[in-house]
């Protein structure tokens, strides 16, 4: 099976997408800004308002967070990032078969990030897709890793109020299980994408209307997040899930009766059809910057280069760091 033209057409190699090609969203609503007055972060959206996917973003394209009662909240612009991030690695992939070591230089974040490809020219189209959803996903943890550390898109916005919100890793995996499924595909990207959106949202039972995404938000205020705090402080966010090595479990909202539907926990791809690991392919490396403590983290390290391989030992350490703030907050009630 060789590559699918719809799936690799207008797709720019040449152009590395930015890490967030459409505006995020903080969780929650009624979200303050510190030191903007009189304004109110609110981006609730509805499936009426979803529209048409266009790969690398179009204005008529719906984005903010919606609540679904199998996958919890969906961050939507996180999850359209994603899937066009697979396509973009994708397309990459399929270009890089068979030419022996191909280097990609991204952008940096919390380090100079650099992905290495050696892609053997057999390496079949659909194993290629698995190997793109594996490269994009460990993009997307790093983002979620970096921002911990204080590493933000814009100097004077620090972003951890965000790293590791409930809703950031199942959003940024949801988009890339629909990637892989549209890449699957030899109708149009586009208009794929569009439709399995669609449909995916559906079999996580998506809400239909922005209030009862309201209700939801309400039904864990001062519980997940709190709108008493103001952005980017990083007390916004009360509930974090690291959890997430290799798959995402949804946070429910708890129903009245104390019941929910059963989630639907996304696994990251990690083997081929044939069960081999995907790493054999590539290796995502990062040149870390001050921000990250090295020497506290990696103590048997030389140097300051690690790969997608030790992100395990930084997700313990952030787990433990959660825990003692939590902990700490806990002691401070009482």
């Amino acid at each position: 099976m060789r590559a699918q033209t719809a799936a690799v057409a207008d797709v720019n190699l040449d152009k590395i997408p930015p890490r967030i090609i459409r505006a995020c969203c903080a969780f929650g609503y009624d979200l303050k800004l510190w030191g903007v007055p009189f304004v109110n972060v609110d981006q609730v959206i509805s499936v009426t308002d979803l529209g048409e996917h266009h790969y690398m973003g179009n204005k008529r394209e719906g984005t903010g967070t919606i609540y679904t009662n199998k996958g919890g909240f969906i961050d939507i612009g996180h999850m359209r990032d994603q899937i066009d991030w697979t396509r973009y690695l994708y397309t990459t992939i399929l270009d890089s078969r068979g030419k022996g070591e191909v280097i990609l230089n991204l952008r940096n974040e919390a380090g100079r990030k650099t992905l290495y490809l050696n892609v053997p020219e057999a390496l079949e189209s659909n194993d290629c897709i698995l190997l793109a959803g594996k490269i994009t996903y460990d993009l997307s943890l790093w983002h979620e890793i970096s921002t911990w550390f204080g590493a933000s898109t814009i100097p004077i916005m620090p972003e951890k109020f965000s790293s590791f919100s409930v809703e950031d890793v199942y959003s940024n995996l949801l988009g890339i299980h629909i990637g892989m499924k549209t890449l699957r595909s030899q109708l149009p990207f586009n208009e794929t994408a569009t439709t399995n959106i669609e449909t995916t949202l559906d079999s996580l039972a998506v809400v239909q209307t922005a209030q009862e995404t309201y209700d939801a938000y309400d039904a864990v205020n001062s519980l997940w997040y709190t709108n008493k705090k103001r952005i980017p402080r990083s007390k916004v966010t009360l509930k974090r899930d690291p959890n997430v090595l290799t798959s995402s479990r949804p946070w429910i909202v708890p129903l009245e009766t104390g019941t929910s539907d059963a989630p639907i926990i996304l696994a990251v791809p990690l083997l081929t059809a044939n069960g081999e690991s995907l790493t054999n392919y590539y290796q995502f490396t990062i040149d870390l910057n001050h921000r990250i403590p090295v020497k506290e983290i990696f103590p048997n390290k030389d140097g300051r280069l690690i790969n997608q391989d030790d992100f395990g030992v930084l997700l313990h350490k952030i787990t433990t760091d959660m825990q003692a703030v939590e902990q700490k907050a806990t002691a401070d009630t009482k």
